[in-house]
């Protein structure tokens, strides 16, 4: 610790009893002389006073810097001592929670192992039923090509006219036997391919999370294993920090979880779905119901709606034509506008930029001065205002020309519905059999 600077002793004043003042400065420095010329001034060395109690300052300080030394001392050894034991202890506790989390790796480990194992096994059921529903469809061959016919031709209707409508259902129901067991047999099909796949894709998922574990518990049994006399351990400052899409032990918890579940689901689906092709395929038979004056009515019915669906869609495509020309005229007047504005802007500040170089004194803040500017702050807001509505004019423009392609779209669906359903469908009803015989259909 440094020592406090030495003050600076005081001037002496000047004695007015010099024969003491000397007989005390001869007993302390012998040989000296202290005259009148020495009045009023007083040596350069210290006082004895002061001395001893520059001493005992400095004792002071030296032991004050010593008990703070031992104290350090203490101090630190009972923070190695401490530190040593919190290490220690938190090396033991981080051996414990990795052995811990060792046994909730292994309990989904072997968890999503069994799911995996039970899912391909449901999977390849499945399939097996699958082949059986191809196998009977392919049994289902029928030489009714009225009702094939119609119902293809109007598979190629387009969105949005591809629905169910009374045409479509009374076409389903003038179906016979087999028919609607190939049409029953392919739904069928395509639910179990779908089901097959979302099998597999949940397989897939617990696979990946299966292997996950597998790693996450070479890699923590690995880390259980260290210690400080390992000869692989090194400094990573940078893994301390936590990553940004790391889970929670919730989160990681809860997605094995989830995996497992949605895996029960697809197993059970795959299950219910089984029993459904059993059922399917065993009770396949129902009588024909023949409906050809109501399937008839109803492609009328439908081809009148059409119509009058198309010429509501031609007026208001002629409409909306109108709109686009009206609103063409708008944009030009605005854009127009908004060149004349930028004129006048324009002069205001050229007339305000030139008044700014007038001489001394006659750089004056006088009435024109506050005119132009009152001037270009009127036509900036007159200006903002036909450009923000020369942008919504052109977004009703984009509008406008989004609803002209829409409505061409749909008069060309109505169109193409109307084609197949009056030039196609209906003249092919003629052939239309009257009986057909199912016996030899039935499984």
């Amino acid at each position: 610790m440094a020592l406090p600077e030495e003050p600076v002793p005081p001037a002496v004043p000047s004695c007015p009893l010099p024969g003491k003042i000397c007989h005390v400065a001869g007993q302390e420095r012998p040989g000296s002389c202290c005259g009148m010329a020495m009045a009023g001034f007083r040596t350069s060395k210290y006082q004895l006073p002061e001395w001893h109690r520059r001493n005992a300052r400095v004792f002071n300080q030296a032991c004050t810097v010593g008990e703070e030394a031992q104290r350090g001392r203490a101090e630190a050894g009972h923070l190695r001592r401490h530190a040593a034991a919190c290490a220690q202890r938190a090396q033991q506790h981080s051996k414990s929670t990795l052995g811990q989390r060792l046994q909730d790796i292994h309990f989904w480990r072997v968890e999503l192992q069994k799911e995996v194992m039970e899912l391909d096994a449901e999977t390849n059921l499945l399939a097996a039923q699958k082949l059986r529903l191809e196998r009977a469809l392919d049994a289902t061959e029928v030489p009714y090509g009225v009702v094939t016919d119609n119902l293809q031709c109007r598979e190629r209707r387009q969105p949005p006219d591809l629905v169910i409508d009374e045409v479509e259902r009374q076409l389903l129901k003038e179906a016979d036997l087999i028919r609607n067991i190939r049409d029953l047999l392919k739904r069928t099909i395509i639910q179990a391919t779908n089901q097959i796949r979302s099998n597999r894709i949940q397989k897939e998922f617990c696979e990946l999370d299966w292997s996950d574990k597998v790693e996450t518990y070479h890699i923590d049994d690995k880390c259980v294993s260290y210690n400080n006399d390992s000869t692989n351990i090194q400094s990573h400052p940078s893994s301390v920090k936590f990553e940004e899409n790391a889970s929670t032990p919730k989160t990681w918890a809860q997605f094995s979880h989830d995996n497992i579940s949605s895996a029960e689901q697809e197993k059970l689906a795959s299950v219910q779905l089984r029993s459904l092709i059993q059922n399917i395929i065993h009770d396949a038979a129902e009588d024909l119901r023949l409906q050809r004056a109501t399937v008839n009515q109803a492609f009328h019915n439908h081809c009148r709606e059409l119509d009058d669906a198309k010429l509501k869609l031609e007026q208001h495509l002629e409409q909306t034509l109108k709109d686009i020309g009206e609103e063409e005229a708008n944009i030009v007047a605005l854009k127009q506008a908004i060149r004349d504005k930028e004129t006048y802007l324009k002069v205001a500040q050229t007339r305000l930029y030139d008044r700014s170089f007038r001489p001394n004194v006659e750089l004056c803040k006088d009435e024109p001065q506050f005119r132009l500017v009152s001037e270009v702050e009127e036509l900036t807001v007159f200006l903002e205002a036909l450009k923000r509505k020369l942008m919504e004019s052109e977004q009703c423009l984009k509008h406008l020309e989004e609803t002209r392609m829409k409505l061409e779209k749909e008069i060309a669906v109505k169109a193409n519905s109307i084609s197949i359903d009056r030039e196609k469908c209906l003249p092919f009803r003629i052939h239309y059999p009257v009986d057909l015989e199912l016996a030899s259909y039935k499984q």
